[in-house]
């Protein structure tokens, strides 16, 4: 690859936690882990493509099999054959993509808020169909009628305020839009087959925290529920939080239960 991918290193536990981060966030988004999380693992947090400090100089999609191999690359500078793994919102679809091809070395997996365990119809939509992604474009720019369904689908009750704001707060910018055209057009190869990764975390045993905002109207706890179906070890967790999970808080709420 012709990329440089960017991350950070902090701790000094033996064991290695990689991160990785939601939809406009970095790496640096898991710093507060390092206090409560730091004397039990080495945490290596990665930018994705088109965030943090990360350059993305390929002309193409980022595929399963580079994030495969930026993880390989840290697991030799860390000197490390396996490693735990945290994803949050955008960022646990990615792991789950990981599980795909790696599931024989992580020891413990953490979904946080995580993307990834619904099949969302209109991100498959604009992501795995040429005229889809041609409308989403046309959207980035053109966003008119955009915000007219987006309103009247909340005037129909089709949409909740939470999700409503959300869209809002991510689209009602030009570079906010082409922000998620670039992003979600980037990362479309990056859909997680979810059967073969439960068959693959019940394999391998793979004890999965699944965590959970109780006011996250946009990534819900009932979806924690439909994947944790009793087929791989597991534990669902709810917190009194909404989408933003990621805290010390947080770390010692795994460490507790890991």
């Amino acid at each position: 690859m012709k990329s440089q991918f960017h991350g950070t290193c902090e701790g000094t536990g033996g064991a290695l936690l990689i991160c990785l981060h939601g939809f406009g966030e970095s790496a640096a988004h898991f710093q507060p882990l390092t206090a409560t999380l730091g004397q039990r693992f080495t945490i290596v947090a990665l930018d994705m493509p088109l965030h943090g400090s990360t350059v993305w100089r390929e002309e193409r999609a980022f595929e399963k099999e580079d994030l495969v191999a930026i993880v390989l690359m840290v697991l030799q500078q860390q000197g490390k054959d396996r490693f735990s793994l945290i994803g949050y919102s955008m960022g646990g679809r990615l792991s789950l993509c990981l599980v795909e091809k790696m599931a024989a070395r992580i020891d413990y997996l953490v979904l946080a808020a995580a993307d990834g365990l619904r099949n969302n119809p209109w991100h498959m939509f604009v992501t795995q169909t040429g005229v889809g992604n041609r409308i989403f474009k046309y959207n980035t720019y053109h966003p008119r009628l955009f915000f007219m369904l987006l309103y009247t689908w909340r005037k129909l009750g089709l949409l909740n305020q939470s999700v409503y704001k959300f869209a809002l707060h991510r689209m009602n910018e030009q570079s906010k839009r082409a922000l998620v055209y670039n992003v979600w057009t980037n990362l479309r190869h990056m859909m997680p087959d979810k059967k073969k990764c439960k068959q693959l975390l019940s394999q391998y045993n793979v004890l999965t925290l699944l965590i959970f905002g109780k006011y996250d109207r946009v990534i819900p706890p009932v979806l924690g529920t439909r994947f944790a179906d009793g087929s791989f070890p597991s534990k669902i967790l709810v917190l009194d939080k909404g989408h933003q999970l990621i805290s010390a808080q947080l770390g010692l709420i795994i460490n507790e239960n890991l």
